[in-house]
């Protein structure tokens, strides 16, 4: 698992309130939104404003969000693919 896939599970415990314990063991290809982790409509935009402020990303395609955030390893690719910020 990359170190950008631990900052986002670790970034996703913090701004969802889940506990760190329910991403520990979780599949980084599992499905993220709608899955075990109980993510729904509300957390997905959560997700948006934290990708755009700490990554740089704009997502403003529904299209693009269900393919980005339909795993973790979607999310993590898609922001190495397309962050302004050089250290990802």
């Amino acid at each position: 698992m990359s170190e950008l896939t631990e900052e986002l599970k670790n970034k996703l415990v913090d701004i969802l309130n889940l506990p760190k314990e329910r991403l520990e063991n979780f599949d980084e290809n599992g499905q993220l939104v709608g899955g075990e982790l109980g993510i729904d409509s509300i957390d997905v935009l959560e997700m948006v404003v934290m990708v755009e402020k700490d990554y740089g990303i704009v997502i403003n395609n529904q299209e693009v969000g269900q393919k980005v955030f339909s795993s973790l390893a979607n999310l993590a690719d898609y922001i190495r693919e397309n962050s302004t910020n050089t250290s990802t």
